[in-house]
């Protein structure tokens, strides 16, 4: 199986873009993991919230597969532990699929036609961290993930 973490705009941080790398390295140890930058939208100041969910939805679905299972993460999704999280992965990974595309959307959210296609939503937490942020939570939590389905010492139990 293949991790696809998908996100709109680039990382502004070089401290936070050298974390991230590190983190995707490391990841690579376990499994093929892409991480793919949608670039900003240009001219946002012209669209409404709902044009803006609207364009970025038409980006993220062109990036899609057919084949994909699309999980958004979203502030309204499944929260979980980390070994909860490192056994829904166990599943994924044993239910055949050939890639699955976590989805980091935009300032405003997701468009209707993004939530339609997804096949669940996850919520890293009740808080609110910036969509860099975010990023770096993720890779970080699937490599804490594939640390516990390998019983390495990374994530004390």
């Amino acid at each position: 199986m293949t991790i696809k973490l998908l996100a709109i705009g680039k990382t502004d941080s070089a401290s936070l873009q050298h974390l991230i790398s590190d983190y995707e390295k490391r990841l690579h140890h376990y499994i093929k993991f892409e991480l793919e930058i949608i670039p900003d939208l240009k001219n946002v100041k012209n669209l409404s919230e709902v044009q803006q969910r609207e364009k970025e939805g038409a980006l993220i679905l062109k990036k899609l597969n057919n084949t994909d299972v699309l999980i958004l993460l979203d502030e309204n999704g499944k929260q979980f532990d980390s070994v909860g999280f490192s056994n829904y992965l166990q599943k994924k990974m044993n239910s055949g699929i050939k890639q699955l595309v976590l989805v980091i959307g935009g300032p405003y959210g997701f468009s209707d036609a993004v939530y339609a296609k997804s096949q669940g939503k996850i919520s890293l937490s009740k808080m609110t961290f910036s969509h860099q942020m975010v990023r770096l939570f993720v890779v970080e939590q699937l490599y804490r993930a594939f640390t516990i389905l390998k019983n390495e010492p990374y994530h004390h139990r």
